[in-house]
C-alpha cells in the first residue's frame, strides 16, 4: 500500500481526470453483451492469461534506513502490443521491474509511462520479443450498475494468481485521497483486495476488464476501489504516446462555498480557495489560501482564502462548473480569474503552463522518505 490517509489505505497516488475515451477495436472490446453471465470459472480462464504478476525494485534516496524497497502487484496486457496497465504506485521510480507470466518464467520490464494522478502506469517486457501475451478485453464500465457481479484477479500476499468475487458495490465514489480526487470517480467494490492485488483486473462475468483495482480501506471491510475502464481508456493511450499525461497547472485546490457560509459568513458562492500549490501560477498572481478549519459534518472546510467567483466569465456555483472548466483547460491557455477578498471583487489574467510532477503527488505514492509502503 501507499501512503496512509485517516481513513483509507492507499494502493496508488491518484487520480485522474476525464470520463470516457474510445479505443480502436484491437485495443478494446465494445461495451459487455447485455446479460451476459458466465460462469465464474469460465469467466477467470478468459482473463487469467492476461494477467500477470509484477515485481519492482526502488530506492529511497531520501531515507537514511530502509531504502530499498520491494513492491508486488499485478498487470494486466492492454494491446498486441504487449503494453501492460498496472498502478504507478507499484511501479514508479522502480530501478529494477522482473514480470512473471507463470510460475516459473520472469521477464525484465520498463515503464513506458506512468501517472501519479490516476495511480495508472504502462509498463513493457523487455526480454521476451518472442512473447505473445494476449491483452485483455477492456469494456465500457459506464454501463456497470450497482449490485452487478464482479472479481478481482491478483496475486495477493505473495500466493498464486487468485480470483476473489465480489458486486458493484457503488460507481462515481468521491475517494478523498489527493486534492484532485474528486475529478476521477471511482468503482466500489466488495471483492476481496489485499495487498499484491494493487493493478491487477476488476473483471465482470463476461470476462471483461472493467476496472483496475487500486486501494482498499483499512478501517472498514470489504471496502475496495477501483479505476473504471474508461479513465483506463482515455489515460493509457497517451502514456503510450507519450509516456506522461499533459495537463494544465493552476495550482489551485479547495471545495464549493457552502451554502452556510454565504448566509453567516457573507461569503459569495463560489469556490473556496483552501491551499495553493508554491510556483503555480495561482500562487504567482497572489491568490491566498485558507487558514482556519471548520468542520459541518464530516466535512472539513479551510477558511480565510479567496472565493473564486468566476473564470473566463462563468460563474463557479457547483462542482460541475469546476469540474467542466477544469477539463477543458489546456497548456497555454490564458485564463480570466474573478475572485472575491475581503468584501471586494478583483479579476486578474494567467497563463496555464503544464502541471510538473509535485511533491505531493509522490508522498501520495510513498516516494519522499516517509514511513514505508505496506501496499
Amino acid at each position: 500500500m501507499a501512503h496512509l490517509f485517516p481513513t483509507l489505505d492507499i494502493r496508488g497516488a491518484f487520480l485522474a481526470i476525464f470520463i470516457a475515451a474510445t479505443l480502436p477495436l484491437s485495443w478494446t472490446s465494445a461495451a459487455a453483451e447485455p446479460g451476459c453471465n458466465m460462469p465464474l470459472p469460465q469467466a477467470f480462464k478468459t482473463v487469467a492469461p492476461s494477467v500477470m504478476r509484477i515485481f519492482s525494485v526502488s530506492i529511497d534516496s531520501f531515507r537514511l534506513t530502509q531504502r530499498v524497497e520491494m513492491e508486488t502487484g499485478a498487470g494486466v496486457v492492454f494491446d498486441d502490443k504487449g503494453h501492460i496497465v498496472t498502478n504507478a504506485h507499484v511501479v514508479y521510480g522502480a530501478k529494477q521491474l522482473l514480470v512473471s507470466i507463470d510460475e516459473q518464467s520472469m521477464y525484465s520490464a520498463e515503464i513506458v509511462g506512468a501517472d501519479l494522478i490516476s495511480d495508472l502506469a504502462v509498463i513493457k517486457i523487455t526480454d521476451g520479443e518472442s512473447l505473445q501475451l494476449p491483452p485483455a478485453r477492456f469494456g465500457n464500465s459506464q454501463t456497470l450498475e450497482i449490485g452487478e457481479d464482479v472479481f478481482a484477479v491478483g496475486y495477493p500476499l505473495e500466493m498464486s494468481k487468485t480470483v476473489s468475487r465480489g458486486i458493484v458495490s457503488g460507481l462515481n465514489r468521491q475517494v478523498p485521497m489527493t486534492a484532485l480526487s474528486w475529478l476521477t470517480p471511482m468503482i466500489q467494490t466488495d471483492a476481496a483486495v489485499n495487498p499484491g492485488n494493487s493493478g491487477g483486473p476488476l473483471v465482470d462475468l463476461c470476462g471483461t476488464v472493467v476496472g483496475i483495482t487500486t486501494l482498499t480501506s483499512r478501517k472498514a471491510e470489504n471496502v475496495a476501489f477501483a479505476i473504471p475502464a474508461a479513465t483506463v481508456n482515455e489515460i493509457v493511450p497517451q502514456l503510450i504516446a507519450k509516456g506522461h499525461i499533459v495537463r494544465a497547472w493552476h495550482g489551485i485546490n479547495g471545495k464549493i462555498v457552502p451554502d452556510l457560509f454565504v448566509a453567516f459568513f457573507e461569503m459569495p458562492p463560489g469556490l473556496l480557495v483552501e491551499t495553493v500549490e508554491p510556483g503555480s501560477p495561482a500562487e504567482k498572481i497572489g491568490l491566498h489560501s485558507g487558514l482556519l478549519p471548520i468542520v459541518i459534518g464530516t466535512e472539513e472546510y479551510l477558511v480565510g482564502g479567496d472565493v473564486i467567483t468566476a473564470v473566463n466569465g462563468k460563474p463557479l456555483t457547483a462542482l460541475t462548473d469546476v469540474a467542466q472548466i477544469a477539463r477543458s483547460l489546456k497548456v497555454g491557455d490564458k485564463i480570466s480569474v474573478t475572485y472575491w477578498r475581503d468584501g471586494e471583487e478583483k479579476t486578474v489574467d494567467v497563463v496555464l503552463p503544464e502541471r510538473p510532477v509535485l511533491t505531493g503527488d509522490l508522498i501520495a505514492i510513498g516516494r519522499t522518505g516517509d514511513q514505508p509502503k505496506d501496499q
